[in-house]
């Protein structure tokens, strides 16, 4: 069945040679009403609205083009797309062109210019009743945000599962570890009725047990070597203890949902305190610290306690990114109504395979971590309404940046007694 044309042009053609001058500017004029009308209409809408014609080159390009793509329509026009939109298959789209028919393809792609941006494009034929080429409409929408907020929605139902496990790894976990310590110092006592003498001033360590025997000791010397080793094995053991246990209670607060108290408060106080904390390690690991904060830094709203421990973990993990000799650096500053501060570290860096996986639970670059460090991190700022930035160069360091807003985002409520049409009022 023949597509419908549009009446206006149906009688303009049929009459076409009858028409006088009048007749013809009337024509002329109602056309150019309708372009003008057309191209105000596409301006309007958000989509981009790209024609491209059969050689390949721009025909035409609403606003929302310039904006997403960065092309300006004058100066566009006329010159090749690939030059513009390299990121799509334009041979693919061409052959789509020339095979006519009422087919579409759609793509799903990223492209850096002006601004990184996800974007969909639908990609149809001018004259999709015939062969050969005719150009090619192309429909950009921008689903940046909306693929943000799926990412977000996929983390928060990984949260939410996690927080279930965690549940279960407290109760199963915790209850046979706490059997276990008990146990473990049960044995000690009975040892201790061997006339083994531990020594209390040493740490719970392997090797730092000091074991003798007592001369009522009914196997002398042998007993005594006997006794020694176990009291090893049970320093072993309950070191393991302590630590499965601390991993617990890392998972449980990496997950653990915890408001927090907002105050207003200085990022440099904070950062002060953080480093004056771990001072003492940083030096007796042979490591600078570098510390430039901002002057007049404005206060921000945040829970100065969290915000300590998200660094507490970042600088930690900077320390052991270093060797001796290491520069740790701390900045803080302002940028887009908010506060910043960095961590940085002269250290081994982050390969870009791994980066993606920083905030995972579990997954961890150091030969003994738990991998929670981070994940708490992470929940620690987003809490806070704010965002973290990784920078980071295989053989020359890492650079860790947390942002929060300076106020809080409130309702914006209208004002008492104020009209429906009245603009809304932002609360204090």
């Amino acid at each position: 069945m023949p597509s419908p044309k549009s009446s206006f042009l149906d009688k303009v053609l049929g009459r076409l040679g009858r028409l006088d001058t009048a007749d013809l500017q009337k024509v002329v004029e109602r056309l150019a009403r309708e372009r003008n009308f057309l191209e105000t209409l596409f301006n309007t809408i958000e989509d981009g609205v790209l024609v491209v014609d059969a050689e390949g080159r721009v025909a035409y390009c609403n606003q929302a083009v310039t904006r997403l793509l960065g092309l300006v329509p004058e100066s566009a026009e006329g010159q090749p797309i690939a030059r513009f939109f390299p990121e799509l298959d334009w041979e693919k789209i061409a052959a789509l062109d020339r095979r006519g028919g009422p087919h579409a393809t759609r793509h799903e792609l990223e492209v850096s210019f002006p601004r990184p941006r996800f974007l969909r494009v639908l990609a149809a034929p001018l004259d999709a009743g015939a062969q050969g080429g005719a150009g090619v409409a192309l429909v950009l929408h921008d689903a940046t945000e909306a693929r943000q907020q799926t990412f977000e929605a996929i983390e928060s139902e990984r949260l939410q599962a996690l927080t279930l496990l965690a549940a279960g790894v407290a109760h199963e976990i915790g209850n046979p570890l706490n059997a276990l310590h008990i146990h473990l110092q049960l044995m000690e006592r009975e040892l201790k009725k061997w006339g083994v003498v531990t020594d209390a001033s040493a740490p719970s360590r392997p090797g730092r047990r000091r074991a003798t025997s007592s001369s009522a000791s009914p196997s002398g010397g042998e007993t005594a070597e006997i006794a020694g080793r176990m009291h090893k094995y049970l320093t072993v053991a309950k070191g393991e203890i302590v630590r499965l246990d601390y991993i617990v209670t890392q998972f449980l607060d990496a997950i653990r949902p915890t408001i927090p108290q907002m105050r207003p408060a200085l990022l440099n106080a904070v950062a002060k305190a953080t480093l004056d904390l771990l001072r003492p390690e940083l030096d007796n690991r042979g490591l600078a610290i570098e510390a430039h904060l901002a002057r007049d830094l404005p206060e921000a709203r945040f829970d100065a306690a969290q915000i300590k421990q998200a660094l507490v973990n970042l600088i930690k993990n900077s320390m052991h990114a270093m060797t001796r000799g290491g520069v740790l650096t701390i900045r803080t500053g302002t940028a887009a109504e908010g506060v910043w501060i960095s961590v940085g570290d002269t250290g081994t860096g982050i390969s870009q395979e791994r980066l993606s996986r920083l905030f995972e639970p579990f997954f961890t670059t150091k030969k003994k971590g738990t991998g929670l460090g981070l994940m708490i991190v992470y929940r620690i700022v987003r809490e806070h309404g704010g965002r973290i930035d990784v920078e980071s160069h295989p053989g020359k360091g890492t650079v860790f940046r947390l942002w929060f807003p300076l106020r809080e985002r409130g309702p914006r409520l209208l004002e008492a007694g104020a009209a429906d049409d009245q603009e809304p009022a932002p609360t204090a």
